[in-house]
């Protein structure tokens, strides 16, 4: 499949960037040509992003649409793309939530070129890593994206955007850092870059004597397991990892909290499944010796960390008064329940690999179909939730929300669709959120049985800050400071949001018409 000429997959990366330029080139006296030849671009990369996701054929067990031609041959990295069940499944959630966030930022009324053209340039970044093979590629956009969304936090966000910025910043080269040394040592030791033979030989790799500029090949190992681990717990972000996340949340503008919620955070769980998993099987089931007390392995703590992750995300965010703090700290407890999954994986992979155990292998199945499936659904009802947040900060210039109450009477469409967004994120039986949690609960609850239990403490107090989300902003009696004011849901505001809303019944409902492009590329990986 190509697109004049170039391969779909090199498209979708490049034609963002393309994009951007155009954009950035513009009259910037022409506000309202630009927004719309934005928005314009982002839809029709959208639309080969659906295709791609439609084109792929599920019953294929190869990577799909590869394209690999020399790029550094001198350290043997190559431009080298191509996805599979997973990488489809993020491909399409890219393409869809972009030119929503972008339809979002028609609000914008400054620097409005620059604005567009940064969250195009973002969307490269996103689609770079989603498709890449090789791992030095890999890490270049998974870099790339953190640069478009530190300006659009810094230059368009709220009254703390600087601290806000500089922390997000902060936070994410520090995990570069050591993703960029674990990227080093895998690449130079290994002699390939290729993550797709990486899997296959990494594992069992020795080095021609065991060593590697006079360090033994399991240090090596253990040092690049870290430095990946530390840069993609930050990213998803795990407890206790996760405190960029409400600063960046609550000061970016409403456009970049969407796409930073949507799709950033499911980098690094992406990471987890493309790199971390296949590389270190044995690592993750290496015993690890807590303070001689505690014996268990990176699974087990990553599995810890991961419900530290969902109940203390739920009571943070149960504890806030600030409706866009309110929804950041509940991502960190929704990216809770995909990172507890990830851990399932993580062990059944490194049982199977160690010792061909299969013992947790169809729990496993079970839980990494729901974090593929809870990365997507999170993606659509977070950024909903953002967009509503955004929506009503616009018109009352606060985000306290004792400031708020009895919006019902004022704004009912609003109020449908904010109740109808919080039950998706809820997990409500019929919408999609239900669908992907619960899969997790049933493959994580044979495996980390007691940490599925303390886990549903922070389903408890997810319907907890839920019911009180509703009840400040909807409910109570009427603050007649607003009297005056048109609270009600905007017509460009319900166009960008009726398709999240629509794929979170759909979803719930029919899941089907995803999980099967999931289910064959998780079964496959863990099937060996």
């Amino acid at each position: 499949m190509t697109i004049l000429g170039i391969d779909v997959l090199s498209f979708l990366v490049i034609a963002p960037a393309l994009s951007a330029l155009i954009v950035l080139l513009l009259p910037s006296g022409s506000k309202a040509i630009v927004r719309w030849a934005a928005l314009g671009l982002a839809v029709f990369i959208g639309a080969v992003a659906v295709v791609v996701f439609f084109g792929y054929d599920r019953t294929n067990p190869d990577y799909q649409f590869v394209v690999q031609v020399p790029w550094f041959e001198l350290l043997g990295a190559s431009w080298h793309v191509g996805i599979d069940g997973i990488s489809a499944t993020m491909v399409l959630l890219t393409g869809i939530l972009t030119p929503l966030a972008i339809l979002i930022s028609f609000e914008i009324e400054e620097r409005v070129n620059m604005h567009m053209a940064l969250l195009l340039f973002f969307e490269t970044g996103l689609l770079g890593v989603f498709v890449s093979m090789d791992l030095m590629i890999f890490f270049l956009f998974y870099e790339l994206s953190l640069v478009p969304m530190y300006f659009i936090i810094d230059q368009w966000g709220g009254p703390n955007r600087k601290y806000a910025a500089t922390k997000f910043m902060i936070y994410s080269i520090g995990g570069s850092l050591g993703m960029l040394l674990a990227t080093q040592l895998v690449g130079w030791t290994a002699g390939t870059f290729n993550i797709q033979d990486l899997s296959q030989t990494w594992p069992a790799f020795q080095g021609a004597e065991g060593v590697f500029l006079g360090i033994d090949i399991n240090t090596v190992k253990a040092l690049a397991f870290v430095g990946f681990f530390v840069a993609f717990c930050i990213k998803v972000p795990v407890w206790p990892f996760h405190t960029w996340l409400p600063d960046a949340h609550g000061e970016a503008p409403t456009a970049g909290s969407m796409l930073l919620a949507g799709v950033m955070l499911k980098l690094g769980a992406y990471g987890f499944l493309r790199l971390v998993i296949p590389l270190f099987p044995d690592v993750w089931v290496a015993q690890v010796d807590i303070l001689g007390v505690i014996q268990t392995n990176w699974a087990g703590i990553f599995a810890f960390l991961a419900m530290l992750g969902i109940v203390f995300g739920a009571f943070a965010a149960f504890g806030q008064t600030d409706i866009k703090r309110l929804v950041a700290y509940s991502s960190v407890n929704h990216m809770g329940f995909v990172a507890i999954g990830i851990a399932v994986a993580a062990l059944a992979y490194g049982q199977a690999y160690v010792n061909g155990g299969t013992e947790y292998t169809q729990d496993a199945i079970f839980a990494m179909n729901g974090a593929v499936l809870q990365m997507f659904n999170h993606g659509l009802s977070s950024a909903a939730m953002f967009l509503l947040a955004g929506g009503i900060y616009h018109k009352t210039h606060t985000r306290d929300m004792t400031q708020y109450g009895g919006f019902w009477v004022k704004a009912p469409i609003y109020g449908a669709i904010f109740i109808f967004t919080s039950m998706a994120s809820l997990g409500l039986p019929g919408l999609n959120g239900f669908v992907s949690e619960f899969l997790v609960v049933r493959g994580t609850w044979p495996v980390f049985t007691w940490l599925t239990v303390i886990s549903m403490l922070g389903l408890l107090f997810t319907g907890g800050y839920i019911l009180k989300g509703i009840r400040a902003v909807l409910h109570g009696p009427f603050n007649m400071k607003w009297r005056g004011y048109n609270l009600e849901i905007e017509l460009r505001e319900v166009v960008a949001i009726a398709p999240l809303l629509v794929l979170m019944l759909v979803t719930g409902v029919v899941p089907n018409w995803i999980l099967p492009v999931i289910n064959d590329t998780v079964t496959r990986l863990l099937g060996g």
